[in-house]
C-alpha cells in the first residue's frame, strides 16, 4: 500500500483542496506499473466519490490530455525567446544565494533543465525571476501555479477539457520531496474557473496572487 494526494477544485480560496488516500502501489519503473498504480489510486477516490472523473496529470497518464498537461510537455510561446516547456521556464527562473537565474535552461530539454547541477550547487533558493517579473517564495506554490496556469490558459481547448474532470492526480508527486505539483495547479485553475474568477486572475501575476490565495 502507498499514500498519495488527490487534488480537488474548491469553491473558495485557494480554490483547491487535498485528499490523502491509501491505494495499492505497484512497484517498478515501467509505464505499465505506473499506470496500474494510477488506476488503483483513482479507484480509491471513486469509491469515496462515485461517478467522479479523475485525470492523471503526468507523462504516465493513460489519457493523451494528461500527458499533454505534464510540465515537461506543456509549452509556452514567448516573443523573442521562442518555445519552451513549463518545466524549463520554472527551472530557468530560480534565483539562488550564489547564482541564477540560469536563463540558458530555457533552451534545453525539460529533463536536462530539471537535473542541471547548478540548481543544487548554488546555495539556498531565494526567489524567482521570470523575465521582468520577480516572485517571492511565499505563498509556496505561487510562482509555479502562475507559470503553469499561464501556459494552460493560453489554450482554451485545454481549459475546456480539464473542466470536465472532478479531481486530479500526479502519481510521481511526493509532498515530502516536492512542494509544487502540476495536478494541484490544474485543480486550482478549474476551481478559479468554476468560481468565475479565472479570467480576472490571469490578468497579471499580482491579480493571480490576490485572487488565488489566502
Amino acid at each position: 500500500m502507498a499514500r498519495r494526494l488527490v487534488f480537488v477544485p474548491d469553491s473558495g480560496r485557494p480554490y483547491v483542496s487535498e485528499l490523502s488516500l491509501d491505494f495499492e502501489y505497484f512497484s517498478g519503473f515501467s509505464l505499465q506499473h505506473k499506470q496500474r498504480s494510477i488506476a488503483s489510486l483513482h479507484a480509491s477516490y471513486v469509491a469515496k466519490f462515485p461517478s467522479s472523473r479523475v485525470l492523471e496529470v503526468s507523462s504516465k497518464s493513460e489519457r493523451g490530455l494528461g500527458v499533454q498537461l505534464s510540465a515537461f510537455n506543456l509549452m509556452i510561446e514567448h516573443p523573442g525567446r521562442g518555445s519552451y516547456s513549463v518545466e524549463c521556464a520554472f527551472q530557468a527562473s530560480k534565483v539562488f544565494e550564489h547564482g541564477g537565474p540560469f536563463v540558458d535552461l530555457f533552451d534545453v530539454s525539460s529533463r536536462a533543465a530539471k537535473t542541471d547541477r547548478r540548481l543544487r550547487a548554488s546555495g539556498k533558493l531565494v526567489g524567482f525571476k521570470y523575465f521582468a517579473h520577480e516572485f517571492p517564495l511565499e505563498p509556496k506554490t505561487y510562482f509555479y501555479d502562475w507559470l503553469y496556469a499561464s501556459a494552460l490558459c493560453r489554450d482554451d481547448k485545454l481549459v475546456e477539457q480539464v473542466m470536465m474532470f472532478d479531481a486530479f492526480t500526479d502519481i510521481e508527486h511526493n509532498p515530502e520531496r516536492s512542494i509544487n505539483c502540476q495536478a494541484r495547479t490544474v485543480a486550482k485553475v478549474v476551481g478559479l474557473a468554476r468560481a468565475g474568477l479565472l479570467e480576472d486572475a490571469m490578468q497579471s501575476p499580482r491579480a493571480f496572487l490576490e485572487l488565488g490565495y489566502q
